[in-house]
């Protein structure tokens, strides 16, 4: 089935498969506790491929790193607008290994894949860890990037799930991601009540 939130510049990336464009594929991970998103891409550690991309925004957000994070940067690019966090802004990406299977358009109601995550390090996979047990949700935002145009996602709007289920150690993070539970969500979403319907009342 096609998937209506792909850009056409990353159909022809699919499609035509260039040599020279490749589909960066990142997460955005929140959650209450966190003091900031986590955001991961899988591609190997390059700043400079994106400082000479010409935009500049992208040198005030490396400068701002320290030498270790900055190191371990796989990509900088501009999140879309409505994003719900730091919208429209240049954010960077931490190159890690991730697998993720994205759920299949299928008749359960919450359609449900696996996500792991390779050598998170201590620090990653204890805000997981504590966030897994908190009561609040964790959640993942995918966008796909090509590697050509860092100004923002080719998936609009980008694809937002539900991490449950985590298993985290330092070396690797595995949970179940989920699509939004829409089967279980009222329709319509108005409720009709005699205050604001009275009509409804004989």
């Amino acid at each position: 089935m096609p998937n209506e939130q792909m850009s056409a510049a990353l159909r022809e990336a699919y499609a035509s498969a260039p040599a020279d464009i490749l589909t960066l594929h990142t997460l955005e991970i929140r959650h209450p506790d966190f003091a900031a998103p986590i955001r991961v891409v899988r591609n190997y550690p390059d700043d400079q491929t994106w400082l000479a991309a010409g935009d500049p925004d992208v040198a005030p957000i490396l400068d701002a790193m320290n030498y270790e994070d900055r190191k371990q940067v796989g990509l900088v690019a501009r999140l879309e607008d409505e994003a719900p966090l730091d919208g429209g802004q240049m954010v960077a990406f931490i190159a890690l290994a991730f697998e993720l299977q994205l759920p299949d358009i299928d008749t359960v109601a919450v359609p449900e894949a696996r996500l792991q995550i390779d050598n998170v390090g201590r620090e990653m996979s204890d805000a997981l860890a504590l966030a897994a047990s908190s009561q609040h949700k964790i959640e993942v935002t995918y966008r796909p990037y090509n590697s050509n145009d860092i100004q923002g996602p080719q998936w609009d709007p980008p694809l937002t799930l539900t991490l449950a289920d985590v298993d985290a150690d330092p070396l690797v993070v595995r949970g179940s991601i989920r699509m939004l539970d829409v089967g279980n969500k009222a329709f319509p979403g108005k409720t009709y009540d005699p205050e604001i319907f009275p009509g409804l009342v004989t």
